[in-house]
């Protein structure tokens, strides 16, 4: 889904980088090599979240895939600008004033870490339930089914309850596309 929103969305993210350093500067694609694709903003309730969420997942795809917007010269500086985005996307969100959202962030950074560190699958279930759900609750149960069944079904049934089949099944096929 593209529309002049995602390409202001994407812009911001790299602007701000931009600003910041001049190794992330120089890590920024060309606009016309840029992949400005929104994958799990798509499923939030409140879109005061997109900007953060989707810098949040540039981070994330700068550790475990392929990003949209940066190509950086070297590990070092892939997980540098991956960290920072990270935490650039939790300010986003806690400037929303969600606390309850930013806990959900980091729970769910921290749910992928455990899931990438035991080389299980449910990554996108995650990603696609915490976004649909944020900041509301009732994620519990489902992060435990992957914590601790290695099951991300539950997690996956969440989202579609709350953001329907046809949203999932894009950003779910979007994030599989975007992982290496």
């Amino acid at each position: 889904m593209r529309s002049a929103v995602a390409d202001e969305l994407f812009h911001t993210i790299a602007e701000g980088a931009t600003r910041e350093s001049p190794l992330w500067a120089a890590a920024l694609l060309p606009p016309a090599r840029r992949e400005a694709e929104p994958v799990f903003s798509t499923l939030v309730a409140d879109a005061g979240f997109a900007l953060g969420v989707e810098t949040i997942y540039e981070g994330y795809l700068l550790h475990y895939g392929r990003p949209r917007l940066f190509a950086p010269p070297d590990d070092d500086v892939t997980l540098l600008l991956g960290d920072a985005l990270l935490a650039h996307g939790l300010v986003r969100i806690a400037a929303t004033g969600s606390v309850a959202a930013v806990g959900d962030l980091a729970e769910l950074l921290s749910l992928c870490a455990q899931a990438r560190a035991d080389g299980l699958d449910g990554d996108g279930a995650a990603w696609a339930a915490t976004s649909a759900l944020l900041g509301q609750g009732g994620l519990d149960e489902a992060r435990a089914s992957l914590r601790e069944r290695r099951d991300a079904g539950p997690l996956e049934q969440v989202a579609r309850r709350a953001a329907g089949h046809g949203l999932v099944d894009e950003a779910l096929a979007a994030h599989v596309a975007r992982l290496v």
